[in-house]
């Protein structure tokens, strides 16, 4: 029987965001990658309301026109919503990755490579195409010990392996079509993956809070960093991260709210890592320390330690630590600035 139009598209307004239309359609990956991302970050949902004609009419060729699919070696043609599709979903798999199981062994060798060379293989078996799993988490496992360890790792490695994934991509072979087999054992794989997936996040998230705002706060510090030397797109980046809240704002009429919001988020910007705690305690300074004082401290404790004015053995390796102490207590300390 023939897939409606009229379907699908109740489908896509009652239930879109998890993936109910691309279920109804038989295209299991796509509704397994909506359930996933909540309709491609809401912003692939938008864009369906102009490709269900195609999706359904695609679900509804009978088996002679799969058959007359050309089998021939010529990939099919490169598209670059899928190409920024499988980036972006491999970054969330990478980032979901590192906040659920970033305590498991080998983690930045093995398991965060094959959560982003996962995600991207999910975007790359869409409809009608996929891509040479194996070669794509080769790519992974490849890029991941070069950005060992970085928090940013998930974009480079998520980038090879959309590459990868781009340079191999085919047709899928002909098969019955996922619209045609049994609804039950088609929920129960899907239920399996989405489990697989929320299962790490959802114990992270409600046993080990603090850890979760920790690896968050980390992100959104290391990607301000990275335009210390564009002072206006760092403010840009700021301001977006801030909109909700001048939504929020601007709803309510006041602007107390923006003020508290605009202070959490300093504070969670500012929270201190290992390194910089003991950095703290090379300098002899509490955590709620302002520039000044640390600056104040290193100067003080220079004059102590300084090879040329301390005969003691330890005083060059002391001045090295304090040295780079302040350096990591000044890079924290930078001023953020609202605009």
């Amino acid at each position: 029987m023939g897939k409606s139009i009229t379907v699908a598209y109740a489908l896509w307004a009652a239930g879109g965001p998890f993936g109910l239309h691309h279920l109804y359609l038989g295209r299991d990956s796509h509704a397994l990658l909506w359930m996933l991302t909540l309709g491609g970050f809401g912003l692939g949902w938008v864009r369906e309301v102009i490709r269900i004609p195609a999706y359904v009419s695609e679900a509804n060729q009978d088996a002679d026109k799969e058959r007359k699919r050309p089998h021939v070696t010529v990939p099919p043609p490169v598209g670059p919503v899928r190409f920024a599709g499988q980036v972006c979903v491999g970054i969330y798999f990478g980032t979901v990755a590192l906040i659920g199981l970033n305590s498991l062994s080998f983690f930045y060798l093995i398991v965060l490579p094959l959560c982003v060379g996962a995600g991207v293989h999910l975007v790359s078996s869409v409809g009608q195409q996929t891509s040479d799993l194996q070669k794509t988490l080769t790519a992974c496992l490849i890029t991941s010990p070069i950005f060992y360890g970085s928090t940013l790792s998930p974009l480079p490695i998520s980038l090879a392996a959309s590459v990868t994934a781009a340079q191999h991509r085919r047709f899928k072979p002909s098969r019955t079509p996922e619209s045609t087999q049994q609804l039950v054992p088609r929920l129960y794989r899907l239920g399996l993956a989405w489990l697989a997936f929320s299962a790490p996040l959802g114990y992270c998230i409600f046993h080990n809070t603090t850890a979760t705002l920790y690896y968050l706060s980390d992100c959104v510090a290391a990607l301000l960093d990275i335009f210390w030397f564009l002072p206006w797109l760092r403010n840009v980046f700021e301001y977006i991260l801030l909109m909700p809240y001048r939504i929020l704002c601007a709803l309510t009429g006041g602007g107390y709210y923006e003020e508290a919001w605009r202070k959490m988020l300093e504070i969670l910007l500012k929270e201190y890592t290992v390194r910089e705690k003991e950095a703290l305690q090379i300098l002899s300074l509490k955590e709620e320390a302002t520039l000044e004082e640390i600056t104040r401290s290193y100067r003080e404790l220079v004059k102590t330690w300084h090879p040329d004015h301390n005969p003691s053995k330890d005083a060059e390796a002391m001045f090295v630590k304090i040295h780079e102490a302040y350096e990591v207590l000044f890079q924290r300390h930078r001023p953020l600035r609202y605009k």
